[in-house]
């Protein structure tokens, strides 16, 4: 028997000072049979990261065309493609064929690092690549929280990114591995 995805519910406040981005998103999230707690968050965050009325997220994991989140324009070209984890170089290469521009947030302790040492030098060839290396560990302290429904807000200045769920607040920080693009 599948397992079905739980169903949470979302409401996300922006306050993006870098972007001059303030907004509030009511969201729903799918968090796949095999997708853990932080994963799901660092979903959310990403979404916050790159907010914007055309932000979406896909199927994701059950669909291997897609990535995690996109972003679209009105004629259904992709503008953003965002994939989470440690993508091989042939997904890579195919989405920077079909988007303007893809970003890998790279998140595993030593697996980011191993991953990045192997495929820097293949990946650097691509204009339209950034990849940058985020740590899950702050996420747990949101996943105990977690429940059907989250109140989220996200404050982004100077590169800084700071996060409020109720009454814990933690700072996130990502690290540059590739600029391109």
């Amino acid at each position: 028997m599948a397992l079905n995805a739980t169903i949470y519910k979302a409401e996300l406040n922006v306050v993006d000072i870098d972007r001059h981005y303030y907004e509030q998103h009511n969201l729903i999230l799918a968090q796949h049979p095999s997708e853990t707690a932080e994963r799901l968050m660092l979903r959310l965050l990403v979404f916050a990261l790159h907010a914007s009325e055309t932000m979406a997220f896909t199927k994701g994991l059950s669909i291997d065309d897609e990535p995690d989140l996109w972003q679209k324009n009105l004629s259904g070209d992709i503008e953003l493609w965002v994939e989470l984890g440690l993508p091989s170089e042939k997904r890579l290469k195919k989405a920077c064929g079909r988007s303007k521009q893809v970003i890998v947030y790279a998140y595993g302790a030593g697996a980011a690092d191993l991953w990045w040492q192997k495929l820097q030098p293949q990946l650097s060839r691509f204009n339209n690549l950034a990849v940058l290396r985020i740590d899950l560990a702050p996420l747990e302290q949101f996943t105990t929280l977690l429940s059907r429904t989250i109140e989220l807000q996200v404050s982004i200045q100077d590169a800084d990114i700071t996060c409020r769920c109720g009454d814990n607040e933690l700072s996130i920080t990502l690290e540059n591995l590739l600029l391109n693009g």
